[in-house]
Formats: structure tokens, C-alpha cells, sequence
């Protein structure tokens, strides 16, 4: 298949491009940008004039609910939706049902979703069995058959000793450890605590939860890298929620240490105050928090401390949501708005277009680095010779988010009614057209 993509602002920020230029595709491949080859005949040609040419987005938070949680998503909705927001490599977090912590379910999982021919999945495996704290998993077997990393998703670690042990056996191998930095015992509640909290009588979680918790990961990983260059392992701190916490980070990286750092659009865009009354569509992990914490987290993405946004989207059954907030279960859908949102806050806070495509596209891309294997190269840029997974988002299309739109299985978004800046009219995988808006 020979595709044209004809006269579209070509953005790269990986590289700094953006020009308009056609980009011509064949066997799966970039295989020109701007100058075409002169025997290139497309079969197809899709015309973006007016539209941004990008790379495929690569969001690292991203739940399937397969195997185990198909009331909730399944692979071929939630895929789907990830294609329908521009997403062409996502990462999926281990905490399925049985948990990935054995290579028989990574393989399964492989499988079934590259039998669908949309996004690239990148599953993270188990730190340790069944996500108990107790045992390390089989790590070596897990990253053998394609885990980027490994993490305990929303599960805290009580162990400490088992999770030096874990540091140290990812340094060993060159592993990258995935962990959402909270203390246990002060992470029990429901939301952020405050004044909010209070005054709705829900159970807070402290800023010292992730505060406590950051330490922690951050102290371990210095007693195991110690003045190794290049560090053996590397730390992915996910889902950050606090203004410490993006402090911490900041320091850590001034140190040198081997750390990278997310945040949710749900920390980016919202705070404890949007609750309302008991809006369980706002029932997240980790919590939204004061306008200080968010204004924080904003400011560390717009200046690389935090790498990358990440839509942390969560299919929930309508069933779990109908609860009392306490009961509800978290999570929410988002992966279709990361794109929307990322330019949403560049608008609202003044940020670079270029910054704001990175923390979607580059940034994470780098953060999975040698992770990716022969497609370190492609994933998250444009450049010929590549794969051509690609994104053509249409910066005139604003539109409203109305839930019973959304391809994914669970509809449940605290962004209902928001108005987004940019729609995707197509999503490309390796030169394949993943998905197309209607006219």
C-alpha cells in the first residue's frame, strides 16, 4: 500500500520540523518528507491541507481491561479508542485479572492485540507476583517476552526490603522500574485532603502519601546507582499529583539520578474542588488536588521536569460508578482526549505548541528509549526511513466532549461537556489507516 498525505503541516518535535510538506508512505514506511521519490505512484492520497501531520501519540498509562475486566473495556474498544485519540503506542499496566506476572498472559495479551491491527501495546510486568508485595515476579521471563518495565499499578508496596531487593535486581539486569510513588498506611482515602474533603466528610489522602513515598523510591534508587555512569536501572515515576512531589523530582534530576516523571490529565486539568457533589466520575488514583498542586504540575511539564502527560485512562462499568463516592470504583476514560487536552493546556497556560506535541510524542517515547527495540527510532517522530505511525489532527475542529461519542466501552469522563481545541481525522500504524474521522 503507497499513501500520499498531502500538503499537511508536518510537525516533529523530536526533531524541531514543522513545514508543510507531503509525506509519502509505502510497505509500512516513510519514505519521503517534502522531496518524494521520483517513481512514487500512490494507491491512496489523504489530503490534511489545513491539518498537522504528526507522530502517532505514545501515551504510557493506558488500561485494556483484558484479561478479567471485559465488563469494564475490552481490547477492541479500548484499542479503538486509543486510534480514534491519535495514539498509535500506548503501555498497559500489569494490574489485569490474573495479573501479568507470568509470560503466558504477556504473550496472550501480544497477541490478541496485534491481531487487531491498531495501536502497538507495550505491557509493563508485574514487579512482584500477583502484585502482593511479597515475592519478586519471574522478571527476566517477563521482559524475554516484550514487558518494557515493571510496576505494581495502583497497588503500594508495604515491603521495603522487598523493593530494595527489587531495585537491586533491575539494576542488575538494566531494568526500568514503573512506581507510583504513595505511603500505604496515608493512602487509604478517597480524595485529596483539604478543605474540600472536610466539608463532604470523605476519607483525604495527604500530600505526604506521595511526599513520603517519593523519598523513599528516591533513596533507594541512589543507594543502588550510586556513582555507577551509565546508571544500571532506571526509575519511572508515575502519575505524579503533588508540588512537592514535582520538586523532588526536579532535585533528583539535578542530581544526576536516572528518573523520569509523568502526570494524568485528570492532575493537569482538574482539582478536588470539581468534585461538586460526590461526583464519582472524579473518583481517581491518584487523586485530583488543590489549585497550588495543580498549577505545580503545570508548570513542571511545561519545563521538562515532569516528561510526559499520560491519559491514565481507566475503563470503570457504569455498575462500579453507581455507587456512593467512597464505594465507587476509580478511574475514568480519557486516552480519546489526550491529544485535546495537552493543546487545551498550551492555550490556557501559554505553553509552546512544540513543548506541547513533546510531552505526547518524544517525551514519552523517551522515557521507553531502548525499550523499544527496532523501533526505537520511529515511535514518537517523524523520519524517513520509519515506521509510519503518524496522526492528522485537524487544529479547526473544536469539539465537545459528549460521552455517548467515545469508543471506548466505559464512558465515563469528568470532561463531559468541555469544549476541546483539535479533532484527529486519521490515525496511521505502520502505514496502516487505523482509523478515519467521518465526514
Amino acid at each position: 500500500m503507497k499513501l500520499l498525505i498531502r500538503q499537511g503541516r508536518v510537525i516533529d518535535p523530536a526533531s524541531g520540523t514543522d513545514r508543510v510538506a507531503d509525506v509519502a508512505i509505502a510497505a509500512g514506511r516513510i519514505i519521503g518528507i517534502g522531496a518524494l521519490p521520483a517513481d512514487f505512484v500512490p494507491n491512496r492520497v489523504l489530503q490534511a491541507s489545513g491539518c498537522w501531520v504528526l507522530p502517532g501519540l505514545v501515551d504510557l498509562s493506558v488500561r485494556l481491561r483484558e484479561p478479567g475486566g471485559e465488563h469494564a473495556g475490552l481490547l477492541e474498544t479500548e484499542t479503538a479508542a486509543a486510534v480514534a485519540g491519535g495514539v498509535t503506542s500506548l503501555v498497559c499496566p500489569p494490574d489485569t485479572d490474573p495479573v501479568l506476572d507470568e509470560p503466558g498472559l504477556v504473550d496472550m495479551l501480544r497477541t490478541r492485540a496485534a491481531a487487531l491491527h491498531r495501536c502497538r501495546v507495550f505491557p509493563l510486568g508485574a514487579l512482584t507476583r500477583g502484585l502482593d508485595g511479597e515475592v519478586l515476579a519471574e522478571m527476566v521471563h517477563l521482559h524475554e517476552r516484550g514487558c518494557v518495565g515493571f510496576g505494581q499499578a495502583d497497588r503500594a508496596l508495604v515491603n521495603t526490603q522487598v523493593l530494595l531487593r527489587a531495585f537491586q535486581y533491575a539494576a542488575t539486569f538494566g531494568y526500568t522500574l514503573w512506581l507510583r510513588p504513595q505511603e500505604p498506611w496515608l493512602a487509604k482515602g478517597v480524595m485529596a485532603s483539604g478543605p474540600v474533603a472536610t466539608r463532604l466528610g470523605l476519607p483525604g489522602v495527604p500530600a505526604a502519601a506521595e511526599v513520603i513515598g517519593l523519598h523513599t523510591l528516591l533513596e533507594l534508587l541512589r543507594s543502588v546507582v550510586g556513582s555507577a555512569r551509565p546508571a544500571p536501572l532506571h526509575l519511572h515515576v508515575c502519575r505524579l499529583s503533588t508540588a512537592a512531589g514535582v520538586q523532588l523530582v526536579r532535585q533528583a534530576k539535578a542530581e544526576g539520578l536516572p528518573v523520569t516523571a509523568d502526570v494524568s490529565v485528570h492532575n493537569l486539568m482538574l482539582t478536588d474542588t470539581d468534585i461538586g457533589y460526590y461526583d464519582t466520575r472524579l473518583r481517581l488514583q491518584p487523586p485530583v488536588r488543590q489549585q497550588r498542586d495543580r498549577t505545580a504540575l503545570r508548570q513542571g511539564l511545561a519545563d521538562g521536569t515532569i516528561d510526559a502527560l499520560v491519559s491514565d485512562h481507566t475503563p470503570v462499568s457504569a455498575d462500579d460508578k453507581l455507587l456512593p463516592f467512597g464505594e465507587a470504583a476509580p478511574g475514568a476514560t480519557a486516552v480519546e482526549l489526550l491529544a485535546g487536552l495537552a493543546l487545551k493546556w498550551a492555550e490556557q497556560d501559554g505553553v509552546p505548541l512544540m513543548r506541547a506535541l513533546e510531552v505526547i510524542t518524544a517525551a514519552p517515547a523517551r522515557v521507553l528509549g531502548a525499550r523499544l527495540g527496532t523501533l526505537q527510532a520511529s515511535v514518537g517522530r517523524l523520519a524517513v526511513g520509519g515506521v509510519a505511525d503518524l496522526c492528522v489532527l485537524d487544529p479547526a475542529a473544536p469539539w465537545r466532549v459528549e460521552p455517548a461519542a467515545l469508543a471506548s466501552q466505559s464512558r465515563h469522563t469528568p470532561f463531559e461537556g468541555h469544549e476541546l481545541p483539535a479533532r484527529v481525522r486519521a490515525t496511521l500504524v505502520g502505514g496502516h489507516v487505523a482509523y478515519e474521522a467521518h465526514a
